[in-house]
Order: C-alpha cells, then sequence, then structure tokens
C-alpha cells in the first residue's frame, strides 16, 4: 500500500485545483501555487509538461498510487480492446478503495484506504483489507459491524459536497453493489481529468 508522505492538499495548490472538491481545499483562499516562487507569472506549458500534469493530477487523485502501480494499470489498460483512456479509468474505478469513497463509506479517499487497511470491508461477505483489489460488477461491498458506528464513516454519509454515482446502487447505508464499469463522463470528477494526455505521455 502507498503511502502519501507529503501534505495531500499540496497536490491542489501545484495543481491550481482543487481535485477532490473539498471544501477546506487551500485553493479556494490562494490560488496560486505553493513556495516563494507560486505567485510568479508562469510560462507557457510543454506538450510534455501538460501531459506530465495530467498524469500527476488523475494518479494523486486516486490516493497518490505509487508510479509503478499506475504503470501497471496503464499497460493493462492499453492491452484491453476499445479506448485505452476509457479502460484506464474503469481500471481505476475499480479498486476496492475508490469503491469504497464513491460509495460515501469514508470521508477521502486516503480514509477509504485506511478502512479497508484495518479490516473494516467486507466483498461478498468476505474481509479484505487490499485496497487496490479489483472489483467484478455484481460485487457486494458492504461495512464490517464496528465500521457502521465509527464517526468517519458516519460523517461520510453525512456529506453534502458529492453523491453517490449511478454505478454504485446503495443497499441501505451499509452495503452497496457494483453494477457496471463506468465511463469517463459517468464517473463524478469535481475537476476535468484528462486520461487521453496520460496515453499519450506514456506512449510517448
Amino acid at each position: 500500500m502507498s503511502k502519501r508522505k507529503s501534505a495531500k492538499h499540496k497536490l491542489d495548490r501545484r495543481m491550481g485545483e482543487n481535485i477532490w472538491g473539498r471544501p477546506n481545499s487551500p485553493i479556494n483562499r490562494r490560488s496560486y501555487g505553493p513556495g516563494q516562487h507560486g505567485q510568479r507569472r508562469k510560462g507557457k506549458m510543454s506538450d510534455y509538461g501538460l501531459q506530465l500534469r495530467a498524469k500527476q493530477k488523475l494518479k494523486g487523485y486516486y490516493g497518490d498510487v505509487t508510479e509503478k502501480q499506475f504503470k501497471r494499470t496503464y499497460q493493462e489498460a492499453s492491452s484491453m480492446k476499445g479506448d485505452t483512456s476509457q479502460n484506464l479509468i474503469g481500471l481505476l474505478e475499480r479498486r476496492l478503495d475508490m469503491v469504497v469513497y464513491r460509495a460515501k463509506f469514508a470521508p477521502t479517499i486516503f480514509a477509504a484506504r485506511q478502512i479497508v487497511s484495518h479490516g473494516h470491508i467486507r466483498v461478498n461477505g468476505v474481509k479484505c483489507n487490499i485496497a487496490s483489489r479489483r472489483i467484478n460488477v455484481g460485487d457486494v461491498i458492504s461495512l464490517g459491524d464496528k465500521a457502521k458506528e465509527m464517526a468517519l464513516v458516519i460523517e461520510a454519509q453525512s456529506l453534502a459536497e458529492r453523491d453517490i454515482p449511478d454505478y454504485v446502487a446503495p443497499d441501505g447505508t451499509d452495503k452497496i453493489t457494483y453494477t457496471r464499469v463506468p465511463t469517463l463522463d459517468e464517473v463524478p470528477y469535481p475537476v476535468t481529468m484528462e486520461p487521453n494526455l496520460v496515453v499519450e505521455f506514456y506512449s510517448r
């Protein structure tokens, strides 16, 4: 499991966007980048710079997965039939930690990963603590008994800034069914993601 070592909101300021759509993001108060040179006028970015930025933003959004993991996911997406950028988003959205986040069992993707790693999540009734596990269509994801009473989970379920997407079907407040692999248009990103630029970055 990867662990984000730097403050996660620094990524917001570096990208200049509130990539998780959180109300307490510092980008809401300071729209410029971090550090003493953050307010300098930015020059035109090269094609490589745009591609790298798109990759960093997408990778960061999914809980800052390791470069090795992310590249392996891209390689798997490129070997599948169909559009590679759509395949990449589909594979990332099938991660267990992301499904837990989409189900509003956790307030952030980082909290979702922690809940999974601490053994509070069941997949088809069986405890699973692997955040990167690939979920299949029809799988039922549920909270363990202890997790139902956790303040973190209760807080997440009351969040107004995001809704449960259509491809995650709730059954009460503690169980969901993963109904289908979403397309890019269906994924509720708070900011514009450009997986086509990520594909260009890796296929150079």
